[in-house]
């Protein structure tokens, strides 16, 4: 998980977060919402469309989840075992709402677009990127317009998650940064080892984000038992929210414009459909089991596992079901995408 930096790719980060700096200062200034997570994704995406060489080096991306999931589990309060009672039923919704999205977005892909039906599905899936490049390499489709139509999703689901939680009536314009005790250092260099342990044991049972959810399970121990009390320092929440946003922007790193163009209204027509159905299943959930319903929206929408959950900690969304609800997400289409593509004939 953590390796030895190379000269160019601290250079290539450093630029990086340098854009994606101005990209945050720029999106408060106009006050736009989440201004610390959109405004990087954006302004690192267009910089990368330009030719700019963006991205983030493995071993900071990975420190920051870490860092990243001990603040949020410091937030995991006294519903979440009332909400854990509740996740059975909203893991039901949310697997069938998965598969009636895939299904739909397939059909529409390959009949409104003229995508080949395998391909259709692949660019159809409401998440699990790298599953689905490795599927599509072995099936030796068009992983480039793949990749490009589920990279519009993210970044669109990025931008309209905050829109649409105020337009479920959430106030974006509140404190974000939590508020309270600053953790010790003794106490947050504690639970960063055991966390990297954890980490270590995650990813190799091939858990996605496996140092997020590591800090936060450990976090979330630690603060829970009152071992190890305290918020994150303000500037660490705040660092950590602008190198997330630069990741998702990062992501168009190396797709051409022309490739982008010939995509992207078959990528943004996608991810309107899956907001249409994640909003219904939303309002049947929060309905149903008396949840808030815009901590339902981060916990449902398919966008990238490590932003959904900061933003479900910025809105006060139970971590542990948002993070559980990803999860859920990804191991539901590890099941669904290769039902939906056939069998897989590897050469």
């Amino acid at each position: 998980m953590l390796r030895i930096t190379k000269r160019h790719d601290l250079l290539v980060t450093g630029r990086t977060l340098l854009i994606g700096s101005i990209g945050a200062w720029i999106a408060n200034v106009i006050n736009a919402p989440i201004a610390v997570l959109t405004g990087p994704a954006v302004l690192v995406a267009l910089s990368a469309l330009i030719g700019l060489k963006t991205g983030i080096d493995d071993s900071v991306r990975n420190i920051t989840f870490l860092i990243v999931g001990i603040g949020i589990g410091s937030g995991m309060n006294s519903g979440a075992t009332e909400a854990i009672l509740k996740w059975p039923l909203a893991f039901a919704i949310l697997g069938i709402t998965l598969c009636a999205t895939l299904w739909i977005c397939g059909r529409v892909l390959e009949y409104g677009f003229g995508i080949p039906r395998q391909s259709a599905y692949l660019a159809a899936a409401p998440g699990h990127l790298s599953f689905v490049v490795s599927l599509s390499s072995a099936l030796e489709l068009d992983t480039t317009r793949i990749v490009v139509i589920q990279s519009v999703r993210i970044m669109a689901l990025t931008l309209s998650a905050p829109v649409i939680a105020m337009a479920f009536g959430f106030d974006l314009n509140v404190q974000i940064i939590p508020s309270g005790i600053l953790i010790s250092w003794i106490h947050l260099g504690l639970l960063s080892i055991i966390g990297l342990i954890i980490g270590y044991v995650f990813d190799k049972v091939g858990l996605p984000a496996a140092l997020l959810i590591a800090g936060m399970v450990v976090s979330t121990v630690g603060h829970s038992t009152s071992l190890t009390p305290g918020v994150l320092h303000p500037w660490m929440n705040l660092i950590g929210l602008v190198i997330i946003g630069a990741l998702i922007g990062a992501r168009f790193n190396g797709i051409t414009r022309s490739a982008l163009l010939q995509s992207l209204i078959a990528g943004l027509t996608t991810t309107a459909i899956t907001v249409i159905m994640v909003i219904f299943a939303v309002i049947l959930v929060a309905y149903l089991l008396s949840l808030e319903s815009t901590h339902v929206l981060v916990a449902f929408a398919p966008g990238g596992l490590e932003a959904m959950i900061v933003m479900g900690a910025v809105i006060g969304a139970n971590p542990g079901f948002v993070s559980a609800c990803h999860i859920a997400r990804l191991l539901f289409l590890t099941m669904l995408i290769p039902a939906f593509v056939g069998r897989i004939k590897l050469k």
